[in-house]
């Protein structure tokens, strides 16, 4: 049987050598629209978000799949890099309507390579980010 030290040893080494990172997110939609207010828009997301979220007829669907975005990307990083990091840091973005995601870390410029992918069924808000570092 191995000695709990050398056990701790084996995976503070794991943390530090680790190269990849998985974050997920799921949003009941109905909670979320119960808490959903001005105050939280301007905590958490950039103008551009706000402004993909509010060119559609149901903005709250679009703000809680940007939401759900931005933990489980933050889930990942955080993983990775302790660095203190707001939610607008994280920047979720896309081309068109329904379009890919793409992720913006303004404190982490170039750090990691990041795929997102969110999803939405019924009641549902689903987005897992898969991060490497760069």
């Amino acid at each position: 049987m191995m000695e709990p030290d050398r056990i701790l040893a084996m995976i503070a080494a794991l943390n530090i050598d680790k190269e990849f990172a998985v974050g997920n997110d799921v949003i009941f939609i109905p909670s979320f629209t119960d808490t959903y207010n001005d105050l939280f828009q301007k905590k958490v997301y950039t103008e551009s978000e706000i402004k993909y979220c509010d060119s559609f007829s149901e903005p709250v669907l679009r703000y809680a799949s940007t939401w759900a975005a931005k933990e489980a990307v933050y889930k990942a990083v955080k993983q990775l890099d302790k660095t203190l990091m707001g939610w607008k840091d994280i920047e979720i973005l896309r081309e068109k309507a329904s379009g890919e995601p793409s992720v913006t870390l303004h404190k982490h410029h170039n750090s990691f390579q990041i795929s997102l992918t969110i999803s939405h069924d019924g009641e549902y808000v689903w987005a897992l980010a898969l991060i490497k570092q760069s």
